[in-house]
């Protein structure tokens, strides 16, 4: 729930939260407030959790939080809420048509976010506004329906992430500058920080399967890397997936231990238009983590070593 300010009215470790939204954000604070000793429900309207990420990573993930306590109903509508104190009755139904009543002392709403361009007064200005997004439709140089004004970041389309803002904003300077500032839109990494992270960039086995790419999958668990195992954080798994015919790394998927870390490499790869052999013959430091993203490398062959 929030306050009169709009802040979050968590002035305590909630007996029994219940969050709305089972995509990046409700995950990422439910997996928090469970690890602070809080009873945590997730009510999702889809079949599935994270629907943007890899459907296999996802399903991986709500196994590991599943594990870990959370309750996750998918295919779940909530249907009303009713405050009484301290308490809320939270009304859902399922796809089969049952209902659902849940008693909770606190609701978090996490089913997405819109541009917050209320207020700006972008309309007296003349800047066009999307009615249904609420963000600034911009060009190829970030100029928006007023020519001397750019736009950058969270109001204008693309993930609404900080580091696309930030590249954005680099491109934005160069071309003010008459540089050629550009921005790859295929290679900004995406990051959930649950625990295990799971950390993606790229295509998914699902985009790759709609546009009728032909594609080859490598793998390579944790549990199987040396690093983790002395961590003792041996959940998940690297997925690359490579075009079947030249090699060309089209997107990596990791779950496990500072996936958010490793992904970066992938990144690199991605960017210089690599193959999943460029990853496979590079040397990586023996034990690191890093040696998981190399081996799912050769397991697109079928050469892990360590398999």
């Amino acid at each position: 729930m929030v306050d009169s300010t709009g802040a979050l009215a968590f002035d305590r470790v909630p007996e029994h939260l219940v969050i709305i939204g089972a995509g990046y954000i409700g995950l990422e604070l439910g997996s928090v407030w469970k690890r602070l000793g809080a009873k945590v429900t997730v009510l999702e309207f889809l079949p599935r959790i994270t629907p943007l990420a890899d459907q296999e990573m996802g399903e991986l993930l709500r196994r590991s939080l599943v594990k870990q306590g959370l309750q996750i109903h998918l295919e779940t509508k909530v249907t009303g809420a009713k405050v009484e104190g301290d308490r809320v009755d939270v009304r859902a139904q399922k796809k089969d048509g049952s209902d659902v009543a849940i008693a909770c002392d606190r609701v978090l709403v996490a089913v997405g976010r819109k541009a917050y361009t209320e207020g700006l007064g972008l309309e007296k200005l003349g800047i066009a506004v999307d009615p249904r997004t609420g963000k600034v439709p911009v060009d190829a140089h970030f100029r928006t329906s007023v020519p001397t004004i750019s736009a950058i970041g969270d109001v204008i389309e693309g993930p609404m992430l900080a580091h696309k803002a930030e590249d954005e904003g680099i491109a934005c300077a160069e071309i003010l500058a008459g540089k050629a500032g550009h921005v790859n839109y295929e290679t900004i990494p995406s990051v959930i920080y649950t625990w295990p992270e799971m950390a993606s960039v790229g295509m998914t086995e699902e985009q790759l399967k709609e546009k009728a790419i032909e594609y080859r999958i490598g793998k390579f668990p944790f549990l199987a890397n040396g690093r983790a195992k002395a961590m003792d954080e041996t959940e998940g798994v690297v997925k690359i997936l490579a075009d079947a015919k030249t090699d060309r790394v089209l997107g990596v998927h990791i779950l496990g231990p500072r996936a958010s870390e490793m992904i970066a490499e992938s990144v690199a790869v991605m960017e210089f238009a690599g193959s999943a052999e460029d990853i496979a013959r590079t040397c990586h430091a023996h034990p690191t983590l890093s040696e998981a993203t190399r081996e799912a490398a050769l397991a697109v062959e079928g050469h892990a070593i360590h398999s």
